[in-house]
């Protein structure tokens, strides 16, 4: 059973912006790929099939918190815990350090819908191969 998932990123140049520090919006991205390595851990997908219906993941909320910067090639570390499990949701804490300092804090909330083309988003119960994976938090 999995509530954790822990990764590891190197800066690269185009994540910087002019003052030459991780520009705000990366950390979204960040977050976002070390969720998709998580569902991936899982045996899944962000947009995976499921009884004939393409199942994804769209955000409800999304914040970030900056706490110090992060520069060109600096290595981040990145660990994801699931801090609430809901019958069609889930909500994501992500803490990012380098060299053990705290660097930000963010939150996403994500709920299970059907993404059919052509069809208008339906949110469901996660399905029992990926929330039997997911343990309760703590």
């Amino acid at each position: 059973m999995h509530t954790e998932y822990q990764t590891k990123r190197k800066i690269e140049f185009a994540d910087t912006d002019m003052a030459g520090i991780v520009h705000f919006t990366r950390f979204f991205v960040f977050m976002e790929s070390a969720e998709h390595e998580f569902l991936r851990s899982l045996g899944t997908s962000v947009a995976t099939e499921w009884n004939g219906d393409k199942i994804g993941w769209p955000r409800l909320a999304a914040s970030c918190e900056y706490l110090s910067p992060l520069r060109f090639e600096d290595e981040v570390d990145i660990h994801l815990q699931v801090s609430k499990k809901g019958t069609k949701s889930l909500t994501y804490q992500f803490r990012f350090t380098h060299q053990g300092t705290d660097v930000a804090h963010g939150e996403i909330t994500t709920v299970c819908c059907i993404t059919n083309p052509g069809e208008k988003l339906r949110a469901i119960p996660i399905p029992d191969f990926i929330s039997d994976q997911i343990c309760c938090p703590p």
